[in-house]
């Protein structure tokens, strides 16, 4: 995922949809070239990254707060119905004795999408303002960001699994709620946002002023 200007005048780009690394030469580094394999469009740097990374993660904050407000699950049992979000089913599964599972729950459906959104949102500022800071360091966090993401969808599959097996009636039944869906938003548009992101626009600014 790496790009890396040669002194000799020549530059190295990888395709999007088949991962060849493609040397581009000085003169068609402006110009539409097309993977030499699978005829894809080949850029050096994703276009207009920042710009859809930031639209995404506002859509992700702006459904992050529905996701913890509604409740995500409704459980009924015994003709008593209980409705829990996200921070309340973890107190539900602690108070019960149940703290591995609530720990679990806590960080993949708390901790880790509050961090992808200010993780992400630090990374686009600091690209916009041509920081210089700890390049190393951020190329990390991405990687972390990217890699642990995709843990955020433990409540959506615990949720999906309970509806699907639970059909008792009045006995017992779980039926997803508003907020599940909100939740699912969020995952889906910080693991989009994620994506859209070029961490190689970290090294421009570097390049730039070595140059």
């Amino acid at each position: 995922m790496t790009a890396s200007v040669l002194p000799a005048g020549m530059a190295h780009a990888q395709c999007h949809a088949c991962s060849l690394v493609m040397t581009i030469p000085e003169e068609a580094r402006e110009s539409r070239l097309g993977c030499s394999r699978c005829g894809t469009v080949v850029h050096r740097r994703k276009p207009n990254s920042l710009s859809r990374t930031m639209a995404l993660l506002l859509a992700a904050v702006i459904c992050y707060v529905p996701a913890n407000v509604y409740p995500i699950m409704a459980i009924t049992s015994f003709g008593k119905v209980q409705s829990d979000t996200i921070f309340s089913g973890v107190i539900y599964l602690f108070v019960h004795g149940m703290w591995p599972l609530a720990l679990i729950v806590f960080v993949a459906s708390i901790i880790v999408p509050t961090m992808k959104l200010i993780g992400l949102t630090a990374l686009v500022i600091s690209i916009r303002r041509r920081s210089q800071w700890r390049p190393q360091e951020r190329a990390r966090l991405y990687r972390t960001i990217e890699t642990v993401g995709r843990w955020s969808m433990v409540d959506v599959y615990v949720v999906t699994i309970l509806v699907a097996l639970v059909h008792l009636g009045s006995i017992a039944s779980v039926e997803a709620q508003t907020g599940a869906f909100f939740f699912g938003a969020v995952v889906v548009l910080t693991l989009l946002a994620a994506q859209s992101f070029d961490p190689r626009l970290i090294w421009d600014s570097i390049e730039d002023n070595d140059e």
